[in-house]
């Protein structure tokens, strides 16, 4: 029995062919060690073409998890273990790997067409490329061949189950339990596959206990979590939960009209089954006819919602429009990818976010929220109908990529301890106008059509004050216009809360961080990195953009300089810039990749003054 380590972090990342299961591969791995009770964040990573030549680069897929027994934000920069099921994934990802780390390759496809296919012109296991890695060589095929042997399944249906061969070697590499992977395999498969993917995960398990392949086997303790049940989730399946327990919260129907479009398509499946919960889907047949339908529920009653990325949300710019004037609640999600155009469907980026605020004809003020974790997105889905209902507005959510396929350990709500806030519709006809408006809010009466003595207008030209009556009159106009803009100026937002080096207006601190969406995991790990390297450095992760926290001046002239890393060309940085007259100083990527610690931290060490540095 080989000697078992403690380590307090691992990285591993499953890469492979688009058609060799890395991703079933990655989820399974990820439940298990959930289950083993290690805090932990993922990152699958998705070829962009639906059907890539098999053994190329267009068409590898990845699965990265990063484990460990204390708390993670990000699914790490560099893996210690790359399982390489091909060269072409190989090729794609040994740029990652850290030097002296663990390579496991299937050895079955290093052959010359495998080559060629990816574009290498040597036999990388000979050519001491790899000397640099601990390579370890598996003939995973043949090995699947003889533990499934007898089952009557061709050489195809045999090669689709060696991902489970190299789950099992994971597992025992890092003292998984099986139970819960062959439980699932039941579940999943019909015979002859039930039992083929079994006998390949436990043939997997028992090759890496039997040979004397890998020096040790290693276990990572349990991660000090609050009590509590704890489930892990994707980020579109927390969205969708979210929806679900903000309608409900809100007492009214939810219905979602969405057009099917990567990376926002998941949370359609996953609303899709709830019916009964109240909840209606509808698969339009465009990004425009779907939210034609969500804006047509709400006027119905319902909470209306669209789920979309870029590409649908320059479509729905128009009716957004028609949103804001009707003074509707509408919520509508934006899984954010990289553009322009298609762009890269199945990579991250945070570069709507300009689309989100401005994206629309005349002036169109929507509340504009975003999501900063998987787990994240259920709290930011309540709040964005919580804005929605209480000041009958649209609200454009933000998510990405990163955020939606990527998962970590969720500590179930009680449900019941959300505070409500439920919708009251107007039914008394005495008084009655249709753009009538609450003291506070400046939210107008929601009223569901046929209500008796209720009858009223709207639409997408001008409204009288009021009346909600057409109106092109100058005055009312720039009125109407004023009155919309200061209807979301008024949803409460949080006070920006500051970690790290504290300063003041009077007496500025050395230098802030300023983040939003996706970058709090990356910007947050960088921070302690340079903290506990004596660097005086500070951040702050805005939720809301529109409208800003109210602090959001007073924080960043607290502040001798202020970095804004996101994946964009400056986008939030030149907003900052624009509110609050702060020369905020940009930290930009743009590669379809989320950030990484370390290049959060080169760029805190980069502008960082003498006196900020401490100890460094």
């Amino acid at each position: 029995m080989k000697p078992l380590q403690t380590l307090d972090d691992v990285v591993i990342r499953f890469a492979g062919d688009s058609g060799d299961g890395m991703q079933v591969t990655g989820s399974q791995f990820t439940n298990t060690t959930a289950h083993a009770g290690n805090d932990l964040s993922t990152f699958p990573d998705f070829p962009a073409e639906i059907r890539a030549p098999a053994g190329t680069l267009a068409g590898v897929s990845g699965f990265q998890i990063r484990f460990s027994s204390h708390d993670v934000f990000t699914p790490g920069d560099a893996p210690e273990v790359l399982f390489a099921m091909n060269p072409a994934a190989l090729k794609a990802n040994i740029a990652d790997l850290k030097k002296g780390g663990l390579l496991v390759v299937n050895q079955e496809k290093f052959q010359p067409r495998d080559f060629e296919k990816a574009g290498i012109t040597s036999n990388p296991l000979e050519d001491g490329s790899l000397d640099e890695y601990r390579l370890v060589k598996v003939d995973m095929a043949r090995m699947t061949k003889e533990a499934i042997e007898g089952l009557g399944m061709g050489t195809k249906e045999v090669d689709r189950t060696k991902n489970f061969f190299a789950l099992g070697m994971a597992y025992w590499m890092y003292n998984r339990d099986l139970a819960g992977t062959e439980a699932w395999i039941t579940t999943k498969f019909k015979e002859p596959f039930r039992e083929a993917n079994t006998r390949a995960l436990r043939a997997g398990h028992a090759y890496a206990e039997t040979v004397e392949l890998f020096e040790s086997r290693y276990d990572v303790p349990k991660a000090d979590l609050p009590p509590g049940q704890y489930r892990n989730i994707l980020g579109n399946q927390a969205l969708s939960i979210g929806l679900v327990v903000g309608a409900q919260k809100a007492g009214v129907p939810l219905f979602l009209g969405s057009y099917p479009i990567t990376p926002a398509s998941d949370i359609l499946h996953q609303l899709a089954g709830y019916k009964q919960y109240g909840v209606t889907t509808f698969q339009a047949e465009d990004e425009i006819a779907a939210i034609g339908s969500a804006i047509g529920a709400s006027f119905g009653g319902a909470m209306g919602i669209c789920t979309t990325s870029g590409p649908g949300m320059a479509l729905k710019g128009e009716a957004i429009g028609l949103a804001v004037m009707t003074e509707l609640p509408l919520v509508i999600v934006n899984v954010q990818r990289g553009g322009p155009s298609t762009g890269l469907p199945t990579k991250t980026e945070q570069s709507d976010l300009m689309q989100a605020m401005y994206g629309r004809n005349g002036e169109a003020p929507v509340a504009v929220i975003a999501a900063s974790s998987p787990t994240d997105c259920f709290d930011v889905a309540i709040e964005a109908i919580r804005a929605a209902t209480t000041h009958m507005c649209p609200v454009i959510l933000l998510t990405d990529g990163y955020l939606a396929n990527g998962s970590e350990p969720w500590r179930v709500p009680d449900v019941s301890a959300i505070p409500a806030f439920p919708v009251q519709f107007r039914t008394d006809p005495d008084g009655y106008k249709a753009y009538l408006r609450d003291a506070g809010t400046l939210a107008r009466p929601w009223v569901k059509p046929g209500t008796p003595g209720l009858e009223h207008r709207i639409g997408g030209i001008e409204k009288a004050e009021h009346t909600g009556n057409v109106n092109y009159e100058p005055l009312n106009h720039e009125k109407m216009i004023h009155l919309r803009a200061e209807k979301i100026a008024r949803i409460a937002v949080p006070d920006l809360v500051v970690e790290g080096d504290t300063g003041t207006e009077a007496d500025p601190g050395e230098l802030l961080l300023v983040g939003w969406g996706s970058t709090a995991g990356a910007i947050r790990s960088g921070v302690e990195m340079a903290r506990s390297r004596g660097y005086k450095v500070a951040f702050t992760h805005m939720r809301w953009m529109n409208p800003m926290a109210k602090n959001t001046a007073s924080v960043l002239r607290s502040y001798k300089k202020v970095l804004v890393p996101e994946m964009n060309m400056g986008q939030l940085a030149h907003m900052l810039r624009a509110e609050t007259l702060v020369d905020c100083v940009p930290v930009t990527k743009v590669q379809g990749q989320a950030f990484k610690v370390s290049e959060i931290f080169a760029a805190i060490v980069k502008h960082s003054s003498p006196s900020s540095k401490g100890n460094a």
